[in-house]
């Protein structure tokens, strides 16, 4: 018995040769394929495959028929053969089709000099130090907007910031005007930096991440073996073939491209194309904050339990991007507004019922609010923010009801108190006398005579009458005002796209664009890979990928009689 190494180009006829070639095919999908070679009838060659135990060293005698067998693999992919190389991705460099030259007309044009200063712009741009530093001083910004109060009125600064006693030596109103630190986010400093961060971002994007795209894409086939050799990783196979090796990678999702005796093959090109979508969803969290900014409107309105305004008068726009809408012509009327209380009397919730007419009266929407559970229509958010005591509905004597309008009284600390006081003699009198109410919310009333002695505590719901000084009274009701913020964001939907996005796509990133390229010499396989991320995970993959290729031996046998 002997062996014969498997080399279609010597040691067979013609004829050999032929059925070589045509069973190549067939041991893609076949790793323990036994074909039958010749026509001599008292010898055969048989050709058998074997599981590769070991890469260093091979032993020429041919294997036992049973240690050939190995599983049958279903695979879905394809591997793609060339008759030729694909030809390199180019980039077309000034001139048209018909200038063979490749120059301009014109060496010293406008159109020249135009060209040389936009890519040395790109060049500045798409430096990395100068995003870098970009982004420290929109952060440093940001920071300085929550520390200097924004939206107030000039006077406000004027006295937090005066020239006689300047913050930090130097800060005053006269500074925090000009750049318009009083609304930062709306600045010209500030949008500037977001303008000036954008363009880096785009400028990188189209001079390096879309070259990278472009070159990772290329079906690179590699004919010299010392090119594979200089890889991060390089190894060869004794006695194997590259059809073998590309059907292992296939299983291995690998997408496989076959010319001739060069192989190439590619997996993770996902995290080429992450910096990109890294790079677009900051543009979509700087537009979304942008018009945010610039384009929404915002208002505050402190509305009595049963009357109404309209949305259009409460509103105020915020920057030069702001355009009312539709919707600001819609009426909001307050059908109720009401407490909840804990068991110590303090406020635990408040609630307002809600209802949204269109100019002719026909109810739109209606809906109870409170505190985090805000109200949307037409892009208009309003959310429960304040309460406040508006009137104290009382009848005198048996006459009434009377609306006594309750005034907030100020007091230490953040408590609430607010008052109402009743004549009992003349109301034109310098020194008119008459009842005093007080109350901390909408369920109890505290009372004093003409002297500011208590009287007694009534609730609103108890119609229980109270006799001062001779004045019968009956609190009937507290008429609660609701306090609510309205505001419009268009830029919201673009943030959560621009976050969502950006969570993706840098996980995204972390995927390995590993490459393998591999060469047929001879029997022997030289193959060789790279990857941009797990460097050594990669090469314990192809390790592990290449002890599963099988080992290819030929053994003569004698046939007697």
């Amino acid at each position: 018995m002997s062996s014969l190494l498997l080399n279609p180009n010597r040691a067979f006829s013609p004829l050999s040769r032929q059925v070589l070639k045509a069973s190549f095919s067939s041991l893609c999908s076949i790793s323990n394929a036994r074909i039958l070679l010749g026509s001599c009838p008292t010898a055969h060659r048989v050709v058998g495959f074997t599981p590769r135990a070991s890469r260093d060293s091979f032993d020429a005698e041919a294997l036992p028929e049973s240690n050939t067998k190995k599983k049958s693999r279903n695979n879905n992919k394809k591997i793609i053969l060339f008759g030729s190389a694909p030809s390199p991705l180019s980039e077309e460099r000034g001139g048209s089709a018909g200038n063979a030259s490749g120059k301009p007309a014109a060496e010293g044009s406008s159109w020249v000099f135009l060209q040389r200063a936009f890519k040395r712009v790109l060049a500045v741009l798409s430096n990395l130090p100068l995003a870098i530093g970009q982004m420290f001083t929109i952060a440093a910004l940001m920071a300085l907007g929550t520390v200097i109060d924004q939206g107030e009125a000039p006077d406000y600064y004027f006295q937090k910031y005066p020239e006689e006693n300047p913050v930090f030596g130097f800060v005053t109103w006269r500074w925090v005007l000009a750049l318009g630190f009083d609304h930062m986010f709306t600045s010209p400093v500030f949008l500037g930096m977001l303008i000036l961060l954008a363009s880096s971002l785009m400028a990188c994007t189209y001079t390096t991440q879309i070259p990278l795209v472009k070159v990772a894409r290329r079906w690179s086939f590699t004919h010299s073996a010392e090119a594979i050799r200089k890889q991060d990783f390089a190894d060869s196979l004794p006695r194997a073939s590259i059809q073998d090796l590309g059907i292992i990678l296939m299983g291995a999702g690998y997408e496989i491209f076959l010319k001739g005796p060069s192989l190439y093959a590619f997996k993770g090109m996902a995290g080429r194309f992450a910096p990109i979508g890294v790079h677009l969803a900051m543009l979509l969290i700087m537009a979304g904050g942008t018009l945010s900014a610039a384009g929404s409107f915002r208002g505050s309105v402190t509305v009595p339990q049963g009357l109404n305004f309209v949305v259009g008068d409460v509103m105020n726009p915020n920057g030069f991007l702001s355009f009312p809408s539709e919707a600001f012509d819609t009426e909001v009327h307050v059908n109720r507004f009401y407490m909840d209380y804990y068991d110590s009397g303090e406020v635990s919730q408040f609630y307002t019922d809600i209802s949204l007419y269109s100019l002719d009266g026909k109810e739109l929407m209606r809906k109870t609010i409170r505190v985090n559970d805000p109200l949307r229509y037409g892009g208009i958010t309003i959310y429960q923010t304040d309460w406040g005591f508006s009137a104290l509905q009382i009848t005198k004597n048996g006459e009434g009801p009377f609306n006594l309008a309750m005034a907030p009284l100020q007091l230490n600390g953040d408590k609430k108190l607010f008052g109402t006081f009743l004549p009992t003699g003349d109301a034109d009198s310098p020194n008119v006398k008459g009842i005093s109410m007080l109350a901390r919310d909408l369920q109890s009333i505290v009372l004093y005579d003409q002297e500011g002695k208590f009287a007694g505590v009534r609730r609103p719901s108890s119609k229980l009458p109270i006799d001062i000084n001779g004045t019968r009274i009956v609190v009937e009701d507290a008429i609660g005002s609701s306090g609510l913020d309205l505001k419009t964001d268009p830029g919201v939907p673009l943030v959560y796209a621009g976050f969502g996005a950006l969570m993706l796509t840098t996980c995204i990133s972390y995927f390995s664009h590993s490459q393998i390229w591999a060469l047929q010499d001879g029997t022997t396989v030289i193959v060789g890979g790279k990857t941009n991320r797990a460097k050594l995970e990669f090469c314990d993959e192809v390790n592990r990928l290449l002890d599963e290729v099988p080992e290819r031996v030929t053994t003569d046998k004698n046939m007697n009689g």
